[in-house]
């Protein structure tokens, strides 16, 4: 089996270097080519073209930044790739974009599964990625051997849009945590209460979550550095809940002022941190220290 992979950024990258751990034969490309050289010299095979990675492949994997880079790339640089061939798609998009992928992909004789994770770095390399799919059940049969590379348990939630649904729910709650825990420990901190206390009457209580602590020393200590998921990916997969979110009918106005709490983190120089780096935000006019 060869596999053809585009995008070796931070999750892109530990996805490839997973599955070269496999069997199977791997191409990688990314528009900035020095960014395959680590795999390359790790044993994934490369070319000069998009289109000619993908013609050594019947699998296509996409792990782009987002869906308008994700179309470019599958319905134009690759529109004459895609007969015969299936695309495994992993990048958080819109439902919507993801059918007209899939739709532009089954035109052109392909087929599509969307494949969204819940995970990063860490857990891509060790195979321990969430991965949540929608699509065909015979696709998604089909894809096993590659998706249990990635995932100990790779679920099929229904037919495409249904997982990007699950995915941008999931991270709408990786922000409105982040953003809350951050307000709460900003307020302790400036009202004198010792932290460790705050923390062990929380979690002590229902209102605990785990991510609590994975975040409480990077933001205790302003450090945003190594990102495993940035801020600007956290304010995209935002934008794009609160699009579905209107589109089903729902209320989600509470958001938008997260959401344009995040809009700032460009001119605060944020994007490309771990997304915890919000806390530098919601620091307002008492923030202590520049972050990292």
């Amino acid at each position: 089996m060869a596999i053809a992979l585009f995008g070796t950024g931070l999750l892109g990258g530990a996805i490839a270097r997973r599955l070269l751990e496999g069997e199977q034969e791997l191409w990688v490309w990314n528009r900035s080519p020095e960014r395959c050289q680590d795999l390359i010299q790790a044993g994934a095979r490369s070319a000069a073209t998009a289109r000619e990675v993908a013609e050594q492949a019947d699998w296509l994997i996409t792990v782009l930044s987002d869906g308008p880079s994700t179309s470019a790339l599958l319905l134009g640089d690759l529109d004459q790739q895609l007969d015969g061939r299936t695309v495994i798609q992993i990048a958080t998009i819109g439902a919507e974009e993801s059918q007209a992928l899939a739709d532009g992909v089954a035109a052109r004789g392909g087929r599509y599964l969307e494949a969204p994770v819940l995970g990063s770095k860490p857990e891509a390399l060790l195979g321990r990625l969430q991965l949540m799919a929608g699509g065909e059940p015979a696709v998604f049969a089909a894809a096993q051997p590659i998706l249990t590379q990635l995932s100990e348990a790779p679920r099929r939630l229904g037919a495409v849009g249904s997982a990007m649904a699950c995915k941008l729910a999931l991270n709408q709650l990786i922000a409105s945590l982040t953003h809350a825990f951050s307000l709460s420990l900003h307020l302790v901190q400036r009202s004198g209460v010792e932290v460790e206390a705050f923390m062990e009457i929380l979690r002590g209580s229902a209102l605990y979550a785990p991510t609590f602590d994975k975040k409480l020393e990077r933001e205790l200590a302003g450090d945003y550095g190594n990102p495993n998921f940035p801020t600007a990916h956290l304010r995209k997969d935002l934008a794009l809940f609160l699009q579905a979110s209107q589109a089903a009918g729902l209320n989600g106005d509470g958001l938008e002022g997260l959401l344009h709490l995040l809009q700032g983190s460009t001119a605060a120089g944020l994007d490309g941190l771990d997304y915890c780096a919000l806390h530098a935000l919601t620091a307002g006019h008492g923030a202590a220290r520049a972050p990292r």
